[in-house]
């Protein structure tokens, strides 16, 4: 089982739980796991295309998957993904 750390914005869809377990090979794979188990989930993440949307950042093992194989990145068990909504502002 991957250990999935869910941000507020998506704990609705998760009954409020702030870290879920889901299974697949890869990120993707994981999310769509977790999209069929908590309805809703899945688009909060992803967009119509399936692409990650652009203001989410996910997190394997503290790892930017941007920089690894995005969606594709290889998952095993014990592996930890973390979702972030991309924060911004200032003055």
């Amino acid at each position: 089982m991957i250990e999935v750390r869910v941000p507020a914005p998506l704990r609705s869809h998760t009954d409020g739980s702030k870290i879920v377990q889901g299974e697949g090979a890869n990120v993707g794979e994981v999310l769509d796991d977790l999209g069929r188990r908590y309805p809703g989930f899945r688009e909060g993440v992803l967009d119509q295309d399936g692409g990650l949307r652009q203001f989410v950042n996910i997190y394997l093992n503290d790892e930017d998957i941007r920089y690894l194989r995005r969606l594709d990145t290889p998952v095993a068990g014990g592996d930890v993904v973390s979702i972030l909504p991309a924060v911004a502002g200032g003055a």
